[in-house]
């Protein structure tokens, strides 16, 4: 590929905004200036302010916790949209080739900048902007999933609104439709945020609580028995390449919320699990999954399954629970963009970083030239008759 331009965007308005700067510096802008192109760093601040500069894609910059009163006194960058994707800061101009987004969650994972790159007309990294809306909400991706016969937890969800106006009627209806324990989820986020394992009906209403603080729909799905989790990281578009399935290894029977898969998981706890797996993002995983029977590919066909149902593109992760006993695999959710790229798992398949980096400009090249065949005009005589 000749060398580009790529602009990396990361931050956000979203609880997700300290992981996403995490994966674009540690697994994109490193890899993109390995191959030898121009990285344009783009920070898009908690007040949703976008900044671009050199010390943007430097870890420390963050660090100190004092990111936004550095931003504070910088001019915020603006775009141009005529004649593809242009960046304009107070010292310089960038005409941008490819867009990388590393944005995590709402305002970027969640379809909101795939659509504002369309429009630009620039190529960018990862799924369009219709799969991207499917794949970040939950309770949308199971409805998708359960149409093409693809089994998933039994789940009910409502709104927030519903739930601050009646919060006795959300909670029977919980009871009289799941067994425990059940997880309460908001499902337009990832990372775990915001997620609780209730055991029993009394301890219900408050994690429907902290669900509601941070969506305005709430998602409540059954708990699968003699449960398995796995991941499958998968990268392509129209030919799928299908990394190892992924096991994480968690020393209790808790699911992995925010703290044990960034904080605990990465640190603490990777070290107890030590000779267990591989290092990985949510701490010690087993790669590639010891499943017994034909689990294991039945988990490779489900997750593909998924993939080509969304219409998802260029990279995505699927979360799979297996009921060990009774053989059925579920599928859970999807995230469309994994966290730092999830590049260990693909290192193990024989896909390095910079390899994996270097995929995933072909594939937005590729998927940005067969939309450009698309005929978006249509000529009429309509106007003539006002």
């Amino acid at each position: 590929m000749d060398k580009k331009t790529v602009a990396v965007f990361f931050g956000a308005k979203s609880p997700e905004h300290d992981v996403s700067i995490v994966t674009a510096i540690s697994s994109i802008i490193k890899p993109l200036e390995l191959l030898g192109h121009t990285v344009v760093p783009v920070y898009i601040a908690k007040n949703g302010d976008w900044f671009t500069g050199d010390e943007l894609a430097d870890i420390r910059t963050y660090q100190t916790g004092r990111i936004d009163e550095i931003m504070s006194k910088q001019t915020p960058t603006t775009m141009s949209f005529n004649d593809g994707l242009t960046l304009i800061s107070k010292k310089k101009t960038w005409k941008i080739d490819i867009a990388f987004p590393a944005t995590h969650g709402a305002y970027g994972e969640d379809g909101s900048l795939m659509g504002l790159l369309r429009m630009a007309g620039v190529p960018f990294v990862g799924c369009d902007m219709e799969a991207s809306v499917v794949a970040m909400n939950k309770v949308l991706s199971k409805q998708v999933a359960e149409a093409n016969d693809i089994l998933t937890p039994k789940y009910v969800s409502f709104l927030t609104a519903e739930f601050n106006a009646d919060r006795q009627k959300c909670v029977r209806l919980v009871n009289d439709n799941l067994k425990y324990p059940v997880f309460v989820k908001p499902p337009h986020l990832g990372s775990s945020i915001g997620i609780t394992k209730v055991k029993e009906s009394g301890d219900l209403e408050n994690a429907l609580e902290v669900a509601a603080f941070y969506d305005d729909v709430i998602l409540v799905e059954e708990g699968v028995n003699n449960l398995i989790e796995v991941t499958v990281p998968i990268i392509g578009n129209d030919e799928l390449i299908v990394a190892n399935v992924e096991r994480p290894v968690k020393l209790t029977d808790e699911f992995f919320d925010f703290e044990s898969k960034y904080i605990n998981g990465g640190k603490k706890g990777g070290k107890k699990g030590g000779g267990k797996g591989k290092q990985g993002a949510q701490g010690y995983s087993e790669i590639p999954a010891k499943l017994p029977g034909d689990l294991y590919k039945r988990s490779e066909d489900v997750a593909q399954r998924v993939y080509k149902v969304v219409g998802l593109g260029g990279i995505a992760r699927i979360d799979l629970l297996i009921d060990e006993k009774a053989g059925k695999i579920y599928f859970n959710e999807i995230n469309p963009l994994p966290g730092s790229l999830y590049a260990h798992n693909w290192a193990m398949k024989g896909i390095s970083n910079v390899a994996l980096v270097e995929k995933l400009l072909d594939y937005a090249i590729e998927a940005f030239e067969k939309r450009a065949h698309i005929n978006t005009t249509f000529q009429t005589s309509f106007l003539k008759q006002f």
